[in-house]
């Protein structure tokens, strides 16, 4: 299941990674070669769901994932129309990052009822939209401007209102195709702010970056785009992972 970390003792969570898979860029095939790659390097979650979403086969690709994996499927949604109950989980987000009120409470509203019935878990996620170089599709669909790249303070003070409204993680994300990702000087700030997990997503393309995200204080890194382009990254990036948590405590 989705981690419920110690929220005191940052430095010594273990390090963990999610592989985000969209279902507009799925293919059985695909899905097969990434399961493979992932149970072989100890891939800790799959993410599932993307900024559109306009392929209705979600559904499917979890229920295909549960029949050939125990990693944890947890649900990344765009909006509150894509609940699916075969899942492990839904990260349950709203974007703090933008003056959105549908993205921050609107839709969560309208989806409750389905959510409660559904039995899934639910992990609270303050999302921030960083931004990336170029504008994503999580931007232009959410209305929202993403927080400045070089201005770490304010996501700082975002997290932190988070997590006193009492988010329980906090997702740093420069999107889908993102030119540069998120800034170690940004993650690092958040990580100084508040205690919950950070998750951080958007521009993981090489291992130096893997490493330097990890280092700042990410928690759960996401890795989506690059491997839908070279699935074999996934090794890479397990490999950095590997080499933090052979020196942290098990929980």
């Amino acid at each position: 299941m989705f981690p419920t970390l110690n929220t005191q003792d940052t430095a010594n969570r273990p390090k963990r990674l999610a592989v985000l898979l969209d279902p507009d860029h799925l293919t059985v095939a695909r899905c097969q070669e990434i399961l493979t790659l992932s149970h072989r390097h100890e891939v800790d979650f799959f993410f599932m769901g993307g900024s559109l979403i306009s392929n209705p086969e979600q559904g499917s690709f979890v229920s295909y994932i549960k029949q050939h994996s125990s990693i944890p499927v947890i649900l990344f949604p765009s909006s509150g129309l894509y609940i699916d109950a075969q899942a492990d989980g839904m990260l349950l987000l709203s974007l703090i990052s933008g003056r959105n009120p549908d993205l921050l409470i609107g839709q969560h509203v309208a989806a409750a009822p389905l959510l409660k019935s559904s039995g899934l878990p639910l992990y609270p996620t303050g999302y921030m939209l960083i931004d990336s170089g170029r504008q994503t599709t999580a931007s232009y669909m959410s209305g929202t401007t993403p927080i400045p790249h070089d201005k770490p303070s304010i996501a700082a003070c975002t997290a932190l209102a988070g997590q006193m409204l009492g988010l329980q993680y906090m997702y740093l994300d420069g999107g889908s195709g993102a030119m540069y990702p998120v800034s170690a000087a940004m993650i690092q700030a958040v990580r100084q702010a508040v205690s919950v997990p950070i998750i951080v997503g958007g521009g993981v393309n090489t291992t130096e970056k893997a490493e330097a995200a990890w280092k700042a204080g990410a928690d759960i890194l996401v890795v989506g785009n690059h491997i839908e382009k070279s699935p074999q990254f996934i090794s890479e990036v397990s490999e950095v992972k590997q080499r933090f948590n052979v020196v942290l405590p098990q929980e």
